[in-house]
């Protein structure tokens, strides 16, 4: 009989997360699976590249070095690893996971899942001819490769939540409409799938309780589904209700959050405190998963370049314009395709140091010609340093225009995404797409609280009574905001209403801004459409992931009830 409660720990966030974190997870206390997440959409243009120069990359190598240090410890502590390193080229990776173990002598059992890759037959699916296209696959392909004892299995692009939702229910023998329990993994997978962002990281209120170097986190799943998270004893960080929370609103939408084996309603679920660093996730109900399932397209955009402009002291605006006349005068025979300015007045009158009486002017261009992004606008730059507003100097010479990537989002029915667990004997075993689907809707909005008895107000940060974590998906950001008392919901979800959202964020007034409640977690989302223009490798925007976006709302001030504060 399995154990009655599974301990699944992440040691990856993203391609690039803390190198030892492997190490630390195996070494910090029991596990029974251990996870990373080392695939983002930008990652998947960074394979791509990779794969153009060599096919037989495109997979993620710090993985494999990982596994040099610490597989043996993993097979003498009986923890079975789940990654999807395996990025595009899944099969690449678990054969050089196998030469890799017959080197060091370790007797593992490596498995693989493919299919996402849909490169080959972008053109019969109307995608055209991107670098990447690759779907996001569910669960039941690691399920499959664990059922048949693989003691390592690699993927590739699989949704974040599936390398613990597949552990998961192989262990406890879920079945396919078993969607409630599904929806609780999605739910524990959601949380832990960012690494140290779900012990502290990156956390609002981080300086209410020391963090340090935050341990990576652990779900501790049951049969039904709940989970309690939390992490190893004696590592940095904290597993709160406020930074699980603020996990849960990352780079969601609504109260649906559709994967391609369960759509789990996050409305349902509830929080609340098991122990010390350890928050038990509860009332997870589940649906049927949606019809199609979302495709991660990558193109190869054109060519990037930028430079930025000191500019110090007194006239900081007649010195922007005349350097912005100037430079445009320069690039008129031959404009670049996007040309975009940006002024921030970090500069402050009468300053005590030369940096702080400075302001940055940015500039960045794109175009699909790399002589036009690279040496006519570096000359063109260059070339105004003696002769142009007085003090000129920037941060950094413009060199050789860079590739960027462009990133969208496709959708494409259930059927036409072979889903294949290639076993460690070798054998493949087909996975049939979800036999029960339903189309993907927003929940009616519910009923809003009786409003707060009207009081004194003051005029302070929204930061000092709400949480924020923001993010990207493609183009768009999604700012997820919590507080921690009824009161204070009962105050904000009749307050930041979409038009106070835009009043406060100006950059996002002209933009489609929805808002999203979930009264159970004191919490609302907001995604904003269009605000990354293309997608993090497009650069369109000074912070192009939107990782500072709820930081930005927190620091705007409204009239707050005092009873609040």
């Amino acid at each position: 009989m399995n154990a009655p409660v599974l301990r699944i720990g992440n040691a990856s966030g993203f391609y690039g997360d803390r190198f030892s974190a492997v190490r630390e997870m195996l070494t910090g206390g029991p596990l029974d699976v251990l996870t990373g997440d080392y695939l983002a959409e930008l990652t998947m243009l960074i394979l791509g590249r990779d794969r153009l120069k060599d096919p037989d990359r495109g997979y993620a190598r710090t993985f494999l070095r990982q596994m040099e240090e610490n597989l043996g410890l993993a097979k003498d502590n009986g923890v079975r690893i789940v990654a999807n390193a395996g990025g595009l080229n899944p099969a690449g990776l678990a054969a050089a996971l196998r030469e890799l173990a017959a080197k060091l002598g370790i007797d593992v059992r490596i498995a693989h899942v493919e299919g996402d890759d849909l490169i080959s037959r972008a053109e019969r699916l109307g995608f055209g001819k991107p670098l990447t296209a690759n779907a996001y696959l569910g669960a039941w392909g690691i399920a499959a490769c664990l059922d048949a004892g693989a003691d390592v299995v690699v993927t590739g692009r699989v949704t974040d939540a599936s390398v613990l939702v597949g552990p998961a229910a192989a262990h406890f023998g879920w079945a396919r409409e078993d969607y409630d329990a599904l929806a609780g993994a999605v739910a524990a997978g959601h949380v832990i799938e960012c690494g140290a962002q779900a012990t502290g990281g990156n956390y609002a209120f981080f300086r209410e309780q020391p963090i340090g170097n935050p341990g990576f986190p652990i779900a501790e799943i049951h049969a039904d589904g709940s989970s309690v998270i939390t992490k190893h004893p004696g590592t940095g960080g904290v597993v709160s209700t406020g930074t699980v929370t603020a996990q849960l609103l990352y780079e969601i939408t609504g109260a649906r959050y559709a994967n391609p084996d369960v759509t789990a309603r996050f409305d349902t679920l509830m929080l609340a405190a098991d122990g010390p660093d350890r928050i038990r996730i509860s009332g997870a109900r589940g649906e049927a998963p949606p019809p199609t399932v979302k495709v991660c397209l990558n193109r190869l955009g054109g060519f990037r370049n930028e430079t930025t402009f000191v500019l110090t002291g007194l006239d900081i605006e007649e010195k922007a314009a005349l350097v912005r006349d100037q430079l445009e005068g320069a690039l008129a025979n031959r404009r670049p395709a996007d040309l975009r300015w940006t002024l921030a007045r970090t500069d402050h009158a009468d300053a005590e140091t030369e940096e702080q009486a400075s302001a940055l002017l940015h500039v960045a261009v794109k175009d699909a010609d790399p002589k036009v992004a690279g040496r006519a606008f570096s000359s063109a730059v260059v070339e105004l340093a003696l002769a142009s507003y007085p003090g000129f100097h920037v941060t950094a010479p413009p060199s050789e225009a860079v590739p960027y990537g462009v990133y969208s989002a496709a959708y494409v029915d259930t059927a036409e995404v072979p889903h294949v667990a290639v076993l460690p004997d070798g054998s493949r075993v087909d996975i049939a797409p979800a036999a029960e689907t339903r189309p993907l809707s927003e929940v009616d909005e519910p009923a809003l609280p009786e409003p707060p008895v009207a009081g004194p107000v003051r005029r302070v940060p929204l930061g000092r009574v709400a949480g924020a974590r923001s993010g990207d998906k493609g183009g768009n950001a999604n700012l997820g905001v919590w507080v921690r008392s009824d009161a204070a919901w009962r105050w904000l979800v009749r307050r930041l209403t979409v038009a106070e959202f835009r009043r406060l964020l100006p950059e996002t007034e002209t933009l489609p801004v929805t808002r999203h409640l979930l009264p159970n977690l004191w919490a609302m989302n907001f995604v904003v459409e269009g605000i990354l223009g293309e997608g993090v490798a497009s650069q369109a925007r000074f912070d192009p992931q939107a990782k500072a976006l709820g930081e930005w709302l927190r620091a705007r001030e409204l009239d707050v009830p005092e009873e609040l504060l």
